[in-house]
């Protein structure tokens, strides 16, 4: 096959999924690699070492896809490359379909195979990781004075008390964001629903980090003494209440900072509004609040490496085995398909969209194959179902 790396034309993603490394590893395997110019310049990443590694460097996206069997880059696609999807495209990305409609309209009028990213990963995305990580410590700048924070220093000083912290959320995230925050010395408290989660919290840090049951009351009651929240939680986009509301900002002395890394419009954070790099924090009701949607961006380096590497078996498989073949020996794989030649095939996006869905396991008539089990990638369901005897 051949494979485009694209370059990432989100505002602030300086990311790239593939480093030089993978690129020869994919050459190696007998493939064709394309990489269009500059795609991890911004990481550390020349063109010149990708040429190295056996690509080709091409000028533009259109020539790209134009040129490209399999397509791949770290974040969802925007308008203008909608008309540039063919039939024949793979697609491997972040593509967080239930939350873009008109990105999943123009990959089903495509009829492309498309398999959105962030639902592949077995043991967690390093993205997460990384975004629990860096977010703690932007956390930490959002709540300097001079950006109109309290002016905490995160672990106190001789006679001053250092930052109560209020993690949401116990899952790869949150316990990325605790690693930080409890190793600098602030007084965390972690809430999560799964009492093994919280009592393996406990264990790990010789119960030096307090946990609670995840409750807008227990929320109300220790956000008066809380200096920061940092929301981990993967809220369910079919969940029309929140955890903080507007009015509960009145509660948090002012200064005080949120963190909202899970970033979603109608998550559990009321008054989240999302932000950039470029311009990261607002000030809402006294409250600091730092909504900046890709985080991992802002480690470049760092998160492409650990990333590429995470997603290289993914890619070697589909270029290796085809679609069809690697979706049966990894269900994350399968999983996180998102359409298959016009057939959406995600369930998330068919219950938040309102759209029919079919099983991958149906669309590619697997029923006589030994398939690899995978839990599903969220709670939320449809039995909205397209019936392909009908057609």
């Amino acid at each position: 096959m051949i494979l485009g790396l694209l370059k990432d034309n989100k505002p602030g993603e300086y990311r790239v999924i593939l480093t030089p490394l993978e690129i020869e590893t994919i050459c190696e395997d007998g493939h064709t690699a394309l990489v269009q110019k500059d795609a991890g310049l911004s990481a550390g990443f020349s063109n010149e070492a990708y040429e190295a590694a056996g690509a080709e460097i091409v000028e533009s996206a259109e020539e790209m896809y134009g040129r490209s069997d399999f397509i791949t880059k770290v974040k969802e696609l925007n308008d203008t490359e909608y008309g540039l999807l063919k039939e024949n495209h793979i697609l491997y990305t972040c593509i967080h379909p239930a939350a873009h409609e008109d990105q999943v309209q123009a990959i089903l009028d495509s009829k492309c195979i498309a398999i959105t990213a962030e639902d592949s990963h077995r043991y967690g995305s390093v993205n997460c990781e990384a975004a629990g990580k860096q977010g703690a410590l932007m956390g930490l700048n959002a709540m300097l004075t001079i950006n109109g924070g309290k002016g905490k220093f995160v672990s106190g000083l001789a006679g001053a008390p250092g930052m109560k912290v209020l993690i949401l959320g116990g899952g790869l995230v949150g316990q990325s964001a605790l690693q930080v925050l409890q190793s600098l010395g602030a007084w965390c408290t972690v809430m999560d629903v799964n009492y093994g989660v919280m009592r393996d919290i406990g264990k790990t840090y010789n119960e030096k980090v307090s946990t609670q049951l995840s409750t807008k009351q227990n929320i109300k009651a220790l956000l008066p003494e809380i200096d920061m929240v940092i929301n981990c939680v993967k809220w369910p986009k079919e969940n029309k209440d929140y955890l903080i509301d507007k009015d509960m900002l009145s509660l948090m002395e002012k200064g005080s900072v949120i963190v909202d890394i899970s970033n979603d419009e109608d998550g559990a954070i009321e008054s989240f509004r999302e932000t950039t790099h470029e311009d990261p924090i607002y000030i809402e009701e006294g409250i600091v609040h730092y909504c900046v949607s890709n985080i991992p961006g802002a480690i470049a380096n760092s998160t492409s490496v650990a990333y590429a590497a995470s997603v290289l078996p993914h890619i070697r498989s589909i270029l290796n085995n085809g679609v069809e073949e690697a979706v049966v020996r990894d269900g994350f794989l399968r999983r996180s398909l998102t359409a298959y030649k016009g057939y959406l095939t995600h369930e998330e996006t068919s219950a938040i969209q309102g759209r029919p869905w079919i099983r991958p396991e149906e669309i590619l008539d697997l029923k006589d194959s030994v398939i690899d089990p995978a839990p599903p990638a969220t709670g939320t369901r449809s039995t909205n179902y397209i019936d392909l005897t009908e057609e």
